[in-house]
């Protein structure tokens, strides 16, 4: 029986020995790879690869910068225009592009080596280095240092999704600069511009405050439902959603809708600290961010606004209400409208692997169904987007519920090759123990 050694490929995470006849493998507990598994297997290379590009980018612009030096080219701007065009020419690529591979490479040999190693052993992915890099190189050095070493441990162990949510908010508890400043800085670069796009189309783009950006959105999501579910209209949501974004904007009262979809204004839930509603400045109340679900932090004062009675927010504070409605057992299927709330603020996103929908968009799905004995409980409640939800009940995957306290909410999913993945809630609730 001959052996091929896969040493042929060192460093690679995963391999195994490839043996010419499968019948009788060399290792009694061999298990042949699954089709995942090759897969993954794949990955890794991807990811050993592209960490040893790096490094010869790092070391080929090095050697090019130390080449012009010694020939006395001293205008660090031209010489590093001179690299990034040789290297865009090799790869084929444009000057943008070996712009930012440059870059990464850089600052993953000067800043953070400890992920272009943890790169090159396939225990991250090259897209989870991207995110790194863009949301740690702005900070200070010392804000860098102190979110540096988490990044790392939550890039190994989450979907890139997640991945970017957690970081940000580990980089929002250390900025020194506060949320306020450091938005009303963002508001003077507001602005609306018109990309050209092929076929007489064109994409029309706002930057503006977050909250506003999803209050429209979720107004025109409303607004086209509504007019789609009048009926006799084929058009897809996101048809009707960009039909009524211009009507609202060129027509402005659009008397062309029906009467269903006239009046119709975003529901977003704001959650605030209840410290933070008090006329006291926040500072001396020390009563941490308001986040608004789907947007993230907002400053304390435009949540002290919303809270004040603006129609279509729902407020919920993050101190422990005892009248929350946690359970009706078995009396009736449909969660009652606190409970549903409830359910849907814990998780804020869908509760499938990687999934980054809203949860006011996703479905309220019992875990343990209901023809099955689940009870209508926040222990048995999860959103899952329509997707999700269908592929839970015909996908072949398991999905359960975490019952320890540590895991608080979580699901376990289940795959049809037998992996598994824990997804939890982006918030916690009390556990209240005898």
């Amino acid at each position: 029986m001959k052996v091929v050694d896969g040493g042929s490929s060192p460093g690679v995470p995963g391999r195994w020995d490839a043996v010419e006849d499968e019948v009788f493998p060399c290792d009694p507990g061999w298990v042949a790879p699954d089709a995942v598994d090759l897969v993954c297997d794949a990955d890794a290379m991807v990811a050993v690869f592209a960490a040893e590009r790096y490094r010869r980018v790092a070391a080929y612009r090095r050697e090019a910068l130390a080449d012009a030096a010694g020939r006395g080219r001293g205008l660090v701007e031209v010489v590093e225009r001179a690299i990034r065009l040789e290297l865009a020419a090799a790869l084929r690529v444009t000057e943008h592009a070996a712009g930012v591979l440059l870059t990464q490479a850089q600052a993953l040999e000067t800043r953070y080596p400890a992920v272009l190693d943890a790169l090159g052993a396939a225990r991250v992915t090259e897209r989870h280095v991207h995110v790194l890099i863009e949301l740690l190189d702005p900070l200070t050095p010392a804000e860098r240092e102190a979110v540096y070493p988490r990044a790392l441990v939550l890039a190994e162990a989450e979907p890139v999704g997640t991945f970017r949510r957690r970081v940000r908010a580990l980089i929002d508890q250390v900025r020194t600069e506060t949320l306020p400043e450091r938005h009303e800085r963002a508001l003077q670069d507001r602005r609306v511009f018109v990309e050209p796009a092929d076929d007489g189309m064109a994409w029309l783009t706002a930057y503006l405050p977050a909250v506003e950006a999803h209050a429209i959105r979720g107004r025109l999501t409303a607004i086209a439902k509504a007019v789609t579910d009048a009926g006799g209209d084929d058009r897809t949501l996101d048809q009707a959603r960009a039909d009524v974004f211009g009507d609202l904007l060129i027509d402005g009262t659009c008397t062309a809708h029906p009467d269903a979809a006239r009046g119709i204004r975003a529901t977003v839930v704001v959650t605030v600290p209840a410290l933070a509603l008090l006329d006291a400045p926040t500072d001396a109340l020390n009563c941490g961010v308001a986040v608004v679900d789907g947007v993230g932090p907002i400053p304390i004062d435009k949540a002290r606004e919303l809270c004040g009675g603006a129609e279509g927010w729902m407020r919920i504070l993050t101190h422990p209400d005892t009248g929350a409605v946690l359970s009706v057992g078995r009396e009736r299927y449909r969660p009652p409208p606190a409970l549903q709330k409830l359910a849907r603020w814990r998780a804020a996103r869908c509760m499938a692997p990687g999934c980054a929908i809203p949860a006011e968009r996703c479905d309220l799905d019992h875990t343990l169904a209901w023809e099955h004995g689940g009870h209508t409980t926040l222990t048995n409640l999860a959103p899952l987007c329509r997707g999700h939800h269908t592929l839970k009940h015909h996908g072949g995957w398991r999905v359960h519920h975490l019952t320890d306290p540590t895991h608080n909410g979580a699901l376990e999913w289940i795959s049809p090759y037998g992996r598994r993945y824990v997804v939890a809630p982006e918030r916690t609730l009390p556990v209240f123990t005898r």
